[in-house]
């Protein structure tokens, strides 16, 4: 007997919620790096009455204020109330999984799979408030999976309220309406998006848009991140030829700097415009293929770009799956696992030292993520055949 929607998405939650317990023993408590003191300082300051963007700078956009701030709200351990609030996040995230898989044809492995990625993440899904855009993601996609795709483009806009990284949706998910409904309802969907993520950003923009504007530019102007591709091949040239490389710590991550890392950054960021507008302009007027389009976009974005922190595998594993593709999962998974390998563990180690072994290791896990996209682009093709 075929499992409702209802039982896909409490099981799936009873998966996340073991997943989610295991992390907070043996091996995963050690060595961690958190955010968890920023969100802290954030939240407190909104509650004393501070106005961000104007009293304090903030280095995310507004949609992620919620998320700092209820825990700060009472007397509890705030490290701790933000690990409840990210963990029913990500119970959320696994409901809209569970309302994708239906019109995909997805089996209860997909769901699993989603439910226990915490086990090869790691830590770092605790201490980040990525969960929280994935969770509005995920209830995103599968809406206009069910064609509500007015609400869908609601929830994407807060989505990309919340991180930016949803925005790659935005075209293909207006392609997709325009295709099976028409340019009316195409563009209507396209105000919506567009309308509720203005609507979050108004009020910090009328009363501080110089510092609403100065979080932006920090995003746009991030040097090459030492865990990126681009990165990835100078630090096995600094093993293999004594390449000389400069590490230093700005806009909140650990980087390389000087000439070469920005010219790199410059032809990786090239890149990634030229596979996103690759995808966004496939033809896509199947749930199957939007899905497909989707998981490539979402991977070219991360893949690619001058930054790959992991958490930013946290927003994959809620995507890619729904591609229905068994070996782009398996795929990820090593993706995933690979990362955990050095991170939190190890990575001080590449800061300080550019340890050899780590390098290999982000250099491996940074072309298991190119294959990932390769993968993805075939599935693509099919699904447009």
């Amino acid at each position: 007997m075929r499992m409702t929607d209802v039982q896909r998405a409490f099981f799936g939650a009873a998966l996340f919620v073991l997943a989610w317990a295991a992390i907070h023993t043996g091996f995963y408590e050690h060595a961690q790096i958190v955010d968890t003191p920023v969100y802290e300082e954030y939240g407190d300051a909104i509650v004393d009455g501070a106005v961000p963007y104007r009293d304090f700078k903030v280095e995310y956009p507004p949609g992620a204020l919620p998320v700092f701030v209820v825990p700060a709200l009472g007397d509890w351990d705030y490290r701790e109330a933000f690990e409840w609030v990210m963990a029913l996040c990500g119970i959320g995230a696994i409901a809209g999984v569970a309302l994708s898989a239906r019109p995909l044809g997805l089996g209860f492995w997909t769901l699993a799979f989603v439910a226990l990625s915490p086990l090869a993440i790691g830590s770092v899904i605790l201490t980040r408030f990525d969960l929280w855009p994935v969770m509005l993601t995920s209830f995103a996609l599968a809406a206009i999976l069910r064609e509500h795709v007015r609400s869908a483009h609601v929830l994407l806009g807060l989505a990309v309220a919340a991180k930016l990284y949803p925005g790659v949706f935005l075209p293909l998910t207006v392609g997709y309406v325009w295709r099976r409904r028409g340019r009316r309802d195409a563009l209507i969907c396209l105000a919506l998006c567009v309308g509720v993520a203005l609507a979050v950003y108004a009020p910090f923009v009328v009363v501080a848009p110089d510092g609403v504007l100065a979080s932006v530019g920090r995003q746009l102007s991030r040097p090459l991140q030492i865990e990126s591709v681009g990165s990835a091949f100078l630090l096995v040239a600094h093993q293999l030829f004594d390449l000389d490389l400069d590490v230093r710590s700005t806009h909140g991550s650990q980087n390389l700097v000087g000439t070469l890392p920005a010219v790199v950054a410059v032809l990786l960021s090239a890149a990634q415009m030229g596979a996103l507008v690759w995808v966004w302009t496939r033809r896509v007027a199947t749930p199957q293929a939007l899905a497909a389009a989707c998981a490539a976009a979402l991977v070219a974005f991360v893949a690619l770009g001058k930054v790959l922190s992991p958490q930013f595998l946290i927003w994959l594993v809620a995507v890619v799956p729904l591609a229905a593709s068994a070996s782009a999962t398996a795929v990820l998974a090593v993706a995933v696992v690979l990362t955990q390998l050095w991170f939190p563990f190890r990575y001080w180690d590449l800061v300080r030292e550019l340890d050899a072994t780590v390098s290999w290791l982000v250099l491996a896990r940074d072309l298991v993520l190119v294959g990932l996209l390769a993968l993805l682009v075939r599935r693509l093709a099919a699904t447009q055949r």
